[in-house]
């Protein structure tokens, strides 16, 4: 009988962590995003984590007739991608990224963690706008 519980115990034990692994630690997607770095900030009350966004052109509504514009938050965990991305606001970047499940409170507040900047210019990518 105490043999039987062992394994019993081993095999939930297993599947707990299997279960939490892949809520939190499995990538689900990798990607490239493009845009205006929005916003750049260090914060947290516990744990501090780099969070940001990205403003990229055209729109998105989620209801029909509205306008939103099309916005990417994201996390970083790499603090020599997060010095870069600080002296950057504003300009265009291209950022590639990770997507995981869900989000823990050291990797940040968003389930996208930038893992690598690609590219970083002045202004924007479309420099005809009348308001530049």
């Amino acid at each position: 009988m105490k043999k039987f519980l062992g394994i019993g115990l081993f095999v939930v034990i297993l599947i707990l962590v299997l279960i939490f692994w892949w809520r939190y630690y499995f990538v689900f997607g990798e990607g490239v995003k493009a845009g205006n770095l929005n916003f750049f900030v260090k914060k947290g009350y516990v744990f501090k984590t780099y969070e940001g966004r990205l403003i990229q052109d055209g729109f998105k509504s989620t209801t029909p007739g509205a306008l939103q514009s099309n916005e990417f938050e994201f996390s970083v965990t790499d603090d020599s991608i997060a010095s870069v991305l600080e002296r950057n606001s504003g300009k265009f970047v291209e950022l590639r990224y990770k997507e995981y499940l869900h989000s823990l409170p050291w990797r940040g507040n968003s389930n996208y963690v930038v893992i690598e900047i690609m590219r970083a210019e002045e202004g924007t990518k479309n420099g005809n706008l009348p308001y530049q």
